[in-house]
């Protein structure tokens, strides 16, 4: 029989779990599962400004949310507000009508055949960042830092081809800012207008005018040109759907700023967590290198058609995403009342799917904090819940990226270690914060010997 009374911590007198989500959201979450199960009630913030929300930590119910029932779980709370009035109403945010037709746009540039395309520009941007490496002071570089310039040039450079320069020191300066502010409002109880002159406000609406203003130059300047050139810009420009219908220059500059944000900062975050990983656990590196050695035996450069010849590759950066997903919360707001496993969650109720925690349930993973990348075996895959790992979300609004930042990263890795035996320097266990994707809250760096 489904019940309304849902477990959860109940935190301290009149705030409840304000302080821990706060200061550790991603372990709050985490010790809320294995405490109180796999839905879970919270409650933070003082009464009048209280907040509530239902955390989902099962495979089951985060198929539920995201695909047997999406059209009951809609985008529609804070946090995607938060993103769509900084970023605009693009393929993450909008909905419905918008949603679909974007979708039937932009589908065609992503299918697999399109996006191996994109490998020869991947290369390029890996070769340079292999040159600068190689002349690292001290042979020690921040995979946080390294990684996210490395997805934000091939991201931007697979946009905007010859332009790339043009967009890539705003984005470098602005998207951080914005970032940051969207995050902050999202877990904001009350939030205060943004057209009040706060310095916070004058802040990001300054980096939003910033990066407005260097897509629409290059939008502009590309004018009929731009439906005939071959980077992704120039596929969007001369998209069009059945009746002849086309992006319209400012859902073009929601899109680019979409792909720029999606496209770099999670595969950024995989990337680094796979090289950290791998500098603690060198016997899966040597198996890596061997790997590597016998594909490239005859000294070629990546190709796409080198990403299915690298499964053991492929597996460890899957059990890194497993650890560390790029998206580790996904929010939706229940439209109608719904039953998640025994429990039932009201209409109007936020919803938390947290493939940060699932991707750790005891039920589906043994001995799970640990790193293991035989858990991807194919055999191994074949025999899970299809929703016991998601790193890219699933069901209608699965991300439509997800073989290009698979890509982008199976080669990158594969330029690193053909180059560098990498070393880890901090501890196994990073400290973690989220906003929009996954972050480290410090340094993550890697010792790098030439081979």
């Amino acid at each position: 029989m489904p019940t309304t009374q849902i477990p959860g911590p109940t935190g301290v007198p009149l705030l409840g779990s304000m302080f821990d989500l706060k200061r550790d959201p991603l372990g709050t979450y985490l010790s809320a599962q294995r405490e109180y199960g796999d839905v879970v009630r919270f409650t933070a913030g003082p009464p009048g400004l209280r907040a509530e929300f239902y955390g989902v930590y099962s495979p089951e119910g985060a198929q539920q949310v995201l695909a047997t029932q999406a059209a009951n779980f809609r985008k529609e709370n804070t946090f995607y507000e938060e993103i769509r009035q900084s970023f605009g109403n693009g393929l993450l945010t909008s909905q419905d009508a918008d949603y679909q037709r974007q979708r039937r746009l932009i589908q065609p540039l992503f299918t697999r055949r399109r996006v191996d395309g994109y490998a020869e520009a991947i290369t390029a941007e890996t070769e340079l960042m292999v040159e600068r490496w190689a002349a690292a002071p001290g042979g020690t570089v921040d995979a946080v830092d390294e990684m996210s310039r490395y997805a934000l040039r091939a991201v931007a450079r697979i946009l905007f081809g010859a332009d790339l320069d043009a967009a890539l020191d705003s984005v470098r300066v602005n998207f951080p800012v914005i970032n940051h502010y969207v995050t902050a409002r999202g877990f904001q109880p009350k939030r205060i207008p943004r057209s009040w002159p706060t310095p916070t406000n004058k802040q990001a609406a300054a980096a939003e005018r910033a990066l407005f203003a260097v897509c629409d130059t290059i939008i502009a300047e590309r004018g009929t040109a731009a439906a005939q050139a071959e980077d992704l810009l120039g596929l969007l420009a001369a998209a069009r759907d059945e009746d002849g219908a086309q992006l319209d220059p400012t859902e073009l500059r929601e899109q680019v700023l979409i792909f720029l944000l999606a496209g770099h900062e999670t595969t950024a975050t995989s990337l680094t967590f796979a090289l950290h990983l791998l500098g603690h656990y060198p016997e899966v590196q040597r198996r890596v290198r061997e790997e590597l050695d016998t594909v490239f035996a005859d000294g070629h450069r990546p190709t796409a058609a080198d990403y299915n010849a690298l499964p053991y590759l492929t597996m460890v950066l899957k059990e890194a995403m497993r650890l560390y997903p790029a998206a580790p919360a996904i929010g939706r707001l229940a439209v109608a009342e719904s039953v998640i496993g025994d429990v039932v969650i009201p209409a109007g109720a936020n919803v938390m799917v947290a493939p940060y925690v699932v991707h750790r349930h005891a039920g589906h993973w043994k001995d799970p904090e640990s790193f293991d990348p035989e858990r991807f075996a194919p055999e191994a895959e074949a025999a899970r819940h299809r929703y016991a790992w998601f790193p890219f979300g699933g069901g209608p609004r699965a991300c439509i990226g997800q073989h290009f930042s698979m890509l982008e990263s199976v080669l990158g890795l594969a330029g690193v270690l053909r180059a560098f035996e990498v070393e880890a320097l901090d501890a196994r266990e990073v400290p973690l914060t989220h906003g929009i994707t996954l972050e480290a809250a410090g340094p993550v760096r890697i010792r790098l010997t030439r081979r």
